[in-house]
């Protein structure tokens, strides 16, 4: 019994750390705007299919539940991501958004921005379509979400401002994988600077 102590205590540790880095990359770079226009930016994953991966689907579920607390009238999502490389393939923008309509029966204003390749595309791609709401919401899992708020910090930092959570983290929600995207997160966000990490009060 006491063999099996340690590991245990190992997986709980393991799974309490990654919900807890999940948990502080959703509340980073976050502000307090209010307004009664919404713009939720939906970030694709690569998806050389024919349907929407497992991934996009998620994204785009966590996008549209992130639209609940708001107006449907005058909320928009964007949906953003380029071809995976193959000429005629569906690009990731139209695959969330046949998702989006068709499985889970959205009717309300969808925007597509379909030439993005990298995150730093997305959101430079993206801004022209941000210019005129009182909040923007980034879907995404929760390190990479960061990291787009990061880079449009960076690129456009008055349109940063507006930026409000989305609903892209839940406790318990991917618990068993979060250790492995906590580990990725950390890989990818050393981009970041000191104060793009600091925690949203």
């Amino acid at each position: 019994m006491r063999r099996a102590t340690g590991p245990a205590v190992a997986v709980v540790a393991a799974l309490a750390w990654g919900e807890w880095l999940n948990w502080r990359w959703s509340r980073t770079l976050l502000g307090q705007r209010e307004g009664p226009s919404v713009a939720v930016v939906v970030l694709g994953y690569r998806n050389p299919r024919a349907t929407a991966n497992a991934i996009n689907r998620w994204r785009v579920r966590a996008g549209l539940r992130s639209l609940a607390a708001d107006d449907a009238r005058a909320s928009r999502v964007i949906l953003s991501g380029g071809a995976p490389g193959a000429d005629g393939c569906a690009t990731e923008a139209q695959l969330m958004a046949d998702y989006a309509r068709s499985v889970l029966g959205f009717d309300g204003t969808v925007l597509l921005e379909d030439r993005s390749t990298t995150t730093w595309e997305n959101i430079t791609n993206v801004i022209p379509l941000l210019e005129d709401v009182d909040r923007i919401k980034i879907a995404s899992q929760p390190a990479h979400a960061l990291k787009a708020r990061a880079y449009l910090r960076r690129q456009r930092p008055d349109l940063a401002e507006k930026l409000v959570r989305a609903d892209d983290y839940r406790v318990g929600e991917w618990t068993v994988v979060k250790p492995l995207l906590a580990l990725y997160g950390l890989w990818t966000l050393r981009v970041l600077r000191a104060d793009e990490r600091i925690i949203s009060s």
